[in-house]
């Protein structure tokens, strides 16, 4: 069973004056490939509290979303985690879900046996 899992930025709030970022909305979707309506999403929003004289801000205009995507890795840190360690750990989750979704939808039939 294979399955996909896309990270993604769906909004961003920053100040008009500087282009600072102050929040951000985000979300990591698994789906089946086989049954897609077989799906388990993990949203959230990531306030920030930007520092426009900092040496490693980004300006708005020079933001790419795997810089974003960087951002909300760091935020999801439990413990003693890296990022990629935090990432992978909700992805787990999501993806678990979805198996259990399938081992579901495929271990029971709908129907009626009088209606072919």
């Amino acid at each position: 069973m294979a399955q996909t899992t896309v990270w993604q930025i769906s909004d961003m709030k920053r100040a008009s004056s500087t282009g600072a970022v102050d929040t951000v909305y985000w979300e990591c979707c698994v789906q089946d490939d086989t049954h897609t309506e077989c799906r388990a999403v993990e949203a959230g929003k990531l306030r920030l509290t930007p520092d426009t004289s900092a040496s490693d801000f980004i300006a708005y205009e020079s933001l790419k979303e795997s810089d974003v995507l960087g951002w909300v890795y760091n935020s999801l840190i439990e413990g003693d985690e890296t990022a990629d360690e935090a990432k992978a750990r909700i992805e787990k989750v999501r993806q678990d879900k979805v198996t259990a979704q399938v081992a579901r939808k495929t271990s029971e039939k709908n129907g009626m046996p009088w209606v072919s």
